[in-house]
């Protein structure tokens, strides 16, 4: 999983390609998406197929873990927002999504985040906890929300060699 950050993305819906810039780069993980979907109805199927095939990569790439910290946490913050995430390498895959956010951030429907961080959890295998701290401005919020994200990946990814397989029992 280790990288440099480095994205090359495109996914016609440009605040989301935002986030997954966003999302590579505080998870220093390269990430390239190219992605061609039915934007002309609306965006909620690039959106979540996207979160599918990333956490289907990711999942792919992790498991069986062993040698990682496993859990990570990270607070983000953007000008008034404040967005924490928690997350287990658990491969049982759960999501808590307690950010309040709804209508548009540009063209994007601030709700598609939630899907996202869906498809993205159960399809990685991450058990996932996104919790809003405090915001109001949409963009802010979601933005910290995939900045916390790759801040905790980052951290439970982190190498630790006498974790052997970090679990009691013996396997994740």
């Amino acid at each position: 999983m280790a990288g440099k950050g480095v994205s090359k993305i495109s996914t016609g819906v440009g605040f989301f390609d935002h986030m997954l810039e966003s999302l590579s780069k505080h998870g220093q993980f390269d990430l390239t998406v190219e992605c061609e979907g039915d934007t002309h109805v609306d965006d909620h199927h690039t959106v979540e197929d996207v979160g599918i095939v990333l956490g289907q990569a990711l999942g792919e790439a992790i498991y069986p873990i062993e040698k990682v910290e496993r859990f990570g946490n990270g607070v983000v913050v953007m000008d008034e927002a404040a967005v924490e995430c928690a997350l287990d390498l658990s491969n049982r895959p759960y999501l808590v999504y307690e950010i309040d956010v709804s209508g548009k951030i540009g063209r994007f429907d601030a709700e598609l985040a939630e899907e996202f961080f869906r498809a993205f959890a159960f399809n990685a295998g991450l058990t996932l906890h996104l919790v809003q701290r405090r915001g109001k401005n949409r963009h802010h919020i979601v933005e910290a929300a995939f900045k916390a994200c790759a801040v905790a990946l980052r951290r439970a990814l982190a190498p630790n060699e006498k974790a052997g397989v970090p679990s009691t029992k013996g396997v994740l």
